[in-house]
């Protein structure tokens, strides 16, 4: 998802303007940090609101609005992604928070299901294993491309693992979901990093697609850690 250069003219950045590219990689992780509290402060809002929550989930399961709030990010990411082009940086930025919020709303339910201090070590974790990835991925020499490429068919894995398990409802199936998408959401978050440092080069050299790249790569590391967390907590919930 961060590989946007393509689209970008052929006049380019390179090493001497290291100072460009690097302002490039920290709005890219301001942007990603800043849609990790707007999710955050809204998941803690539903999660300890009742009849916020109510709005969301009934007895029978969830509500109309629910099923809004649940599937209306994945239609904002294909939105970004296919409307790439199309959308100014400003609209990318507009639908990037909204599918931000939506998120968080969405898992207002781990208030529900998890203990507070489930959910504070999860965090805590997927945080230490985020930043440790983040910096290998920005730092190694290595060539991470083969990697991603086995990261990318892992999640394809997890995906219709998932879906097939909405039917056999296997603890044991679950568990190795969880697993497994630990060790690929971890592994993509040093591949994306990497991605990212490399279009640093074309920061700068066209502004408006610089932005829209920046919203782009948030997003991955966006989805990264979001998903990274949820397995982790998960894997902790079941100790229970």
């Amino acid at each position: 998802m961060n590989n946007y250069s393509a689209n970008s003219e052929p006049t380019v950045f390179t090493s001497e303007n290291t100072k460009i590219g690097t302002s490039f990689v920290a709005n890219v992780f301001m942007w990603m940090f800043g849609a990790l509290l707007v999710s955050g402060a809204l998941a803690y809002m539903f999660g300890t609101n009742e009849n916020l929550i109510r709005l969301l989930y009934s007895q029978s399961g969830f509500t109309s609005l629910g099923y809004i709030i649940a599937f209306a990010p994945l239609g904002l990411v294909m939105l970004m992604s296919f409307g790439y082009k199309k959308l100014s940086s400003t609209g990318l930025a507009i639908v990037f928070i909204i599918y931000a919020g939506l998120t968080g709303a969405s898992l207002g339910f781990i208030f529900i299901a998890f203990q507070l201090s489930t959910i504070y070590n999860a965090f805590a974790i997927t945080a230490g294993m985020f930043v440790l990835m983040s910096i290998l991925g920005y730092t190694t020499k290595m060539d991470l491309t083969k990697f991603g490429s086995i990261m990318i068919m892992g999640l394809i894995g997890i995906v219709i693992a998932s879906v097939v398990n909405l039917f056999l409802r296997s603890d044991a199936m679950d568990f190795i979901i969880c697993i497994i998408g630990v060790i690929v959401f971890t592994g993509l978050t040093a591949y994306d990093v990497q991605n990212i440092k490399k279009n640093a080069q074309y920061a700068g050299a066209h502004p408006e697609t610089t932005r829209k790249m920046t919203i782009m790569s948030a997003l991955s590391l966006y989805l990264n850690f979001i998903n990274l967390f949820l397995m982790i907590l998960r894997l902790l919930g079941r100790r229970r």
